[in-house]
């Protein structure tokens, strides 16, 4: 285990809430790309503007899908 995944357990625990790997990694990596193509206070806003948009019924993968989408195309745009 590392600090990351110790936090997570923490979290979780803390909220009552099923931890997931593949979820973690499908947030961080949607992090890294509006970190890495928008800007880096993106990542945290981004990740939880996902988790409203997942709370609200939508699907995670395809909705990260998405955001990532829209953010290399946001980062083409401001060239």
């Amino acid at each position: 285990m590392n600090t990351l995944d110790d936090w997570a357990d923490a979290v979780c625990a803390e909220l009552d809430l099923d931890r997931d790997d593949a979820v973690q990694k499908t947030v961080l990596n949607l992090a890294r790309v509006a970190a890495h193509q928008v800007d880096r206070p993106a990542a945290p806003l981004t990740a939880f503007f996902l988790g409203l948009a997942v709370g609200r019924g939508m699907p995670l993968e395809e909705t990260a899908a998405r955001i990532q989408r829209l953010a290399r195309g946001f980062a083409a745009r401001s060239d």
